[in-house]
């Protein structure tokens, strides 16, 4: 909102006061004609300008917060239940960066089988909605393995997931782990994943 206000026209019989107000792109004019006490109308024009000025500020502040507050056209309630997300789309997650482990055996039959039953594991979460997102890195020198992003809210929980790869248990793979806020529309991805492989890693 644009507020100007404009100063005195006056002749040599009368004087006139025009206020012009934009509200919202339309315009507002009052006017005030000359009474013979010209000082308690001057001082009655201004009062009900500055009356007028608070009025339409307060309504200006009300107006922008409501602006501000957009609303999403496309927002699908049901699915937002699904997921879990709050007002503004997102959920808590746990962010875990697998590194190696202190395991360095050279037994390859035993490490095949600990990493065989890793990417079962992940696949065993995955379906049941607790692994979201999952990947390598490339090759680093922090000795990061891959990331993971846990469909759950604590670092308890996230354990308690973790215990049960049995790469990690081995001790061929460690992890970091930090509390993470992202998009609750992560999961939806899962479903459209498993259509893109063509060969089983």
């Amino acid at each position: 909102m644009s507020i100007g206000v404009f100063n005195f026209i006056k002749n040599m019989r009368y004087s006139k006061l025009f206020t012009k107000f934009f509200y919202n792109g339309k315009l507002i004019c009052v006017e005030y004609k000359k009474h013979p006490k010209q000082g308690t109308t001057m001082k009655k024009a201004l009062s009900f300008i500055a009356i007028l000025l608070i009025s339409l500020s307060a309504i200006s502040e009300t107006d922008t917060k409501t602006e501000t507050e957009i609303k999403n056209q496309n927002y699908d309630a049901e699915l937002a239940k699904k997921v879990g997300a709050d007002d503004y789309g997102m959920k808590s997650y746990v962010f875990v960066i697998l590194k190696s482990g202190d395991n360095q055996s050279t037994d390859a039959e035993v490490r095949n089988k600990s990493f065989r039953g890793h990417m079962n594991n992940m696949r065993r979460l995955a379906e049941e909605e607790k692994l979201v997102l999952a990947g390598p890195f490339g090759k680093n020198d922090k000795d990061y393995r891959g990331l993971f992003i846990l469909n759950v809210t604590t670092i308890e929980q996230a354990e308690e997931l973790l215990s049960t790869d049995p790469a990690i248990s081995a001790g061929y793979l460690s992890y970091e782990m930090t509390p993470w806020y992202g998009s609750a529309a992560i999961s939806e991805y899962l479903e459209a994943s498993d259509k893109v492989w063509k060969v089983k890693p």
